[in-house]
């Protein structure tokens, strides 16, 4: 009888795509996939280190599913991703309900390692951290079908001081154009009509391989591909913003005009102790340029409050900052003390009682911010990605171009007409809150 595998995926659309893979590996190993944890054989926890909440959720996770080799028929747990590479001593001498550790960059050999589970070998699979996995095969698309992530580089080499993620992703390298190409078309073919570019730095793309920031490039060649119909681009960093990139939105329909640009703060100092490479007047500039090139941007930013030594003041200057900037979308992490980092041992370290009250104020200033220029929308016409219906409210779900999947908001959309998720149409605007919109149908398109 053939074996099947339960997979579940935690963290950020990165470790969404390593996972996907990964599920296409093992359906061309024979392997099926379910969802029910008491009839799977294997159960696979792609986990998350990027901060200890995300942590202690890999961890909590594996724990739940360990039970199932009691309760249900179970013979191995593997965990693979972010905290399995970070991790492994740590996961192999206080978790022994796992059978198995896969690190980020060795994900290609999951088939191999589920077999050798199989058979009762418990084992470890690392790879160099400067190798890019290129797995053959389709992608198992967990997304519905009409979107898919397509990462298109991995690893940093900017080495903020509060972050991890090079000692578990490696340095930045770009994946070859042919490469993604290929993996778009095949999405394409699939069904997917937006696809959404995503890396630790999506604007160096290239740098590495060709020796020069060509997103814009990639962008024009994936736009060539029969029924992609969006081009989304998200964590951009602000310095890396170049005119080509500018131009590339203005002038190719498919890219569609939102940017995320994770400025993290706005404070000088506060910027320099995070060992970021931009100062206020320079994301100010930044922010200036690209809407007075692109009238009709969206900018969607992440903060982060409570770094050490973050005084009531620099905090001050941020929400400033913020209520003159007037980013359409944002979210707001509390600094989090990651092991290993410059930031873990800096003075000055805050209280979580001090950050869980900045990061509600940050996120009361936004919602004001968000309701104003949502209201602002109404009576504009936009268009949408149908993406479900709500039967008891006689409405259709869909996103607007502004609406990035899982972070933002939706626009919810009264119809005559059937609608299928994964049509686009076009709404006029005639309610709003403060994430969300309310529309009626024009016409499909």
């Amino acid at each position: 009888m053939t074996a099947k595998i339960l997979f579940v995926s935690l963290g950020c659309d990165k470790n969404r795509v390593d996972a996907e893979k990964m599920l296409g590996l093992l359906g061309l190993s024979g392997y099926q996939v379910t969802d029910d944890e008491s009839e799977a054989d294997v159960i696979i926890v792609n986990t998350c280190s990027f901060i200890s909440d995300a942590k202690q959720e890999s961890i909590d996770t594996i724990l739940q599913m360990a039970s199932w080799k009691k309760e249900g028929r179970c013979r191995a747990l593997i965990a693979t991703g972010c905290m399995a590479q970070r991790y492994a001593d740590e996961i192999r001498s206080q978790l022994p309900e796992v059978d198995a550790v896969v690190g980020t960059t060795a994900y290609d050999t999951i088939a191999e390692v589920v077999d050798r589970a199989l058979n009762g070998e418990r084992s470890e699979q690392f790879d160099d951290l400067k190798k890019i996995a290129l797995p053959e095969g389709r992608r198992v698309l967990t997304t519905g079908g009409h979107f898919a992530y397509l990462k298109i580089a991995e690893g940093c080499d900017k080495h903020c001081t509060y972050c991890a993620i090079p000692s578990m992703r490696g340095p930045f390298r770009s994946v070859p154009k042919e490469d993604l190409i290929r993996e778009a078309r095949q999405l394409a073919e699939d069904g997917v009509k937006e696809l959404i570019l995503v890396a630790q730095e999506t604007t160096l793309y290239g740098t590495d391989l060709y020796g020069r920031k060509c997103l814009h490039e990639l962008i024009r060649e994936l736009a060539g591909i029969d029924g992609i119909v969006w081009i989304r681009v998200l964590y951009c960093y602000p310095e890396e913003i170049y005119d080509e990139l500018i131009e590339c939105m203005k002038s190719e329909k498919k890219f569609v005009h939102y940017l995320d640009l994770p400025i993290q703060h706005s404070n000088d100092e506060i910027l320099r102790r995070m060992g970021r490479r931009t100062s206020e007047a320079d994301l100010r500039a930044i922010i200036g340029k690209l809407r007075t090139e692109v009238p009709d941007i969206i900018l969607r930013t992440t903060l982060i409050c409570g770094f050490p030594g973050e005084t009531r003041e620099q905090f001050e200057d941020l929400c400033r900052f913020i209520n003159e900037m007037e980013f359409d979308r944002l979210g707001v992490f509390t600094y989090s003390q990651e092991e290993g980092t410059p930031a873990a041992r800096m003075d000055g370290q805050i209280d979580e009682e001090t950050k869980l009250s900045r990061q509600d104020e940050l996120m009361e200033l936004q919602q004001e911010i968000s309701l104003d220029l949502n209201e602002r929308l109404k009576g504009c016409e936009t268009d949408v990605l149908i993406e479900g219906y709500v039967p008891n409210e006689n409405v259709y779900i869909g996103r607007g171009y502004g609406d990035a999947p899982d972070v933002d908001g939706f626009v919810f959309v009264s119809s005559d007409e059937n609608l299928e998720t994964g049509d686009f149409v076009r709404v006029k605007i005639t309610g709003s809150s403060e994430y969300d919109l309310i529309g009626e149908l024009m016409t499909r398109l």
